[in-house]
């Protein structure tokens, strides 16, 4: 069984037991509760408005802080004398999913 989920504003397909990175959630947030915005299991597709009823799915935070790969950002123009390089490192939570159920 497999959701679609949405977590701080981007969506996720989701199974049981599977483990993501997401933007990195608040401090001393432990345990997440989702709601599905589409659950498939093979042929049966449920598609809630805006969220299927009666159907959560528990996630909880193994790890609050997980850096990202480290981004160079460079602005070059020939000729010119004109370089900046700039860097980007974002910050992400990992979270593992529970069971999808009731």
């Amino acid at each position: 069984m497999k959701a679609v989920v949405r977590v701080g504003g981007k969506q996720y397909v989701v199974a049981a037991k599977e483990s993501l990175l997401v933007d990195r959630l608040p401090d001393g947030t432990k345990e997440l509760s989702l709601e599905p915005l589409m659950v498939f299991d093979g042929k049966d597709v449920k598609i809630g408005a805006p969220t299927v009823a009666g159907i959560t799915i528990k996630a909880t935070v193994t790890e609050p802080e997980v850096k990202g790969e480290k981004l160079r950002v460079i602005r070059f123009k020939s000729k010119k004398r004109v370089h900046k390089e700039t860097g980007h490192r974002q910050q992400y939570s990992r979270i593992t999913i529970g069971a999808i159920g009731k």
